[in-house]
């Protein structure tokens, strides 16, 4: 196990910001240095104990799917070693195994969301509406039934502490044109229509999973951001899968059990700063993250 990195310090080059989970540095002015650290969030706050080994988990598992799937997408890699670009001993050991050197893009101003599986958001918006995104369903679905075929369901991208709100093709055509719209759902299905046959064959289901997307001068969509992680992406064990209820996962959810009861319990209010994490719920949540790795990989972590 490495040492847990809660938040980067590289002093060589500028800092652009820190979202929930990474640390962004410029490195020059058409690259960007993207640290994944060990922070974990969930219910829109930001824990304050790092979780061990999930960093180089999510870094790693978007860089296998990244050369998996370059066969659909070009992605905003270009190769460049990450510890060329900063300086000294102490830099380098934070950026090793958890950071990438990225094309600098605007993304695009949706998460591209596909699901398989009726369950979160969507299972709440069938419940009211029997649709998902204005897409009709058949009745009587149960909670966690696949779906007769992926959808493309997107959402906004809702600013820090916000939610993202699931919005209808359409709007997303307002957004970005009817055209780039139909490239990006098009784009988005057949990803994970590849990617979950593989998991399926190493014991895991995607229930559903979210894209971000820019796009380059030529105009070109490009995958970016991470992919197919347990933080973008819902993993459940196939040999445990049933309908009709909750679904074991390979994520934070040991996290959010825990968090339940404190809310429950009445020891913590749902909001920031939330409680410290026990050393077994730490424990626990690494460990499913890394199971994820193996078994999607085939491999063990390496760094």
């Amino acid at each position: 196990m490495a040492a847990a990195l809660y938040e980067s310090s590289i002093k060589s080059l500028p800092l652009l910001g820190r979202g929930k989970v990474r640390d962004m540095y410029a490195v020059g002015d058409d690259h960007l240095l993207i640290v994944t650290t060990d922070r974990l969030s969930a219910f829109d706050v930001i824990l304050p104990d790092p979780i061990p080994d999930k960093g180089q988990v999510l870094n790693e598992l978007s860089n296998f799917w990244f050369r998996k799937l370059e066969h659909v997408v070009p992605n905003h890699l270009d190769g460049m070693a990450p510890d060329i670009v900063v300086k000294g001993a102490e830099e380098a050991a934070q950026v090793r195994g958890r950071s990438v050197v990225a094309k600098k893009l605007k993304p695009l101003p949706i998460e591209a969301v596909v699901r398989g599986y009726l369950i979160g958001s969507g299972w709440k918006d069938y419940q009211r509406s029997g649709r998902i995104c204005g897409i009709a369903l058949p009745p009587e679905l149960r909670l966690a039934e696949r779906l007769p075929a992926p959808i493309f369901t997107p959402a906004t991208k809702a600013a820090a502490g916000a939610h993202d709100e699931n919005i209808a093709f359409e709007a997303v055509c307002d957004l970005i044109g009817a055209p780039l719209a139909t490239r990006v759902r098009d784009t988005a299905l057949a990803l994970y229509r590849f990617a979950s046959a593989h998991a399926l064959q190493h014991g895991i289901i995607i229930a559903d999973t979210k894209f971000e997307f820019g796009r380059d001068a030529d105009g070109r969509i490009i995958l970016i951001d991470e992919v197919m992680t347990p933080d973008s992406s819902r993993f459940w064990a196939a040999d445990a899968y049933m309908p009709g209820r909750p679904q074991p996962s390979f994520d934070k959810q040991p996290l959010r059990d825990y968090l339940d009861a404190e809310r429950r319990a009445g020891r913590w209010n749902g909001e920031a700063p939330p409680p410290s994490l026990p050393a077994s719920v730490v424990d626990a949540t690494s460990r499913r993250y890394l199971e994820a790795y193996r078994r999607i990989t085939g491999g063990e972590l390496s760094i």
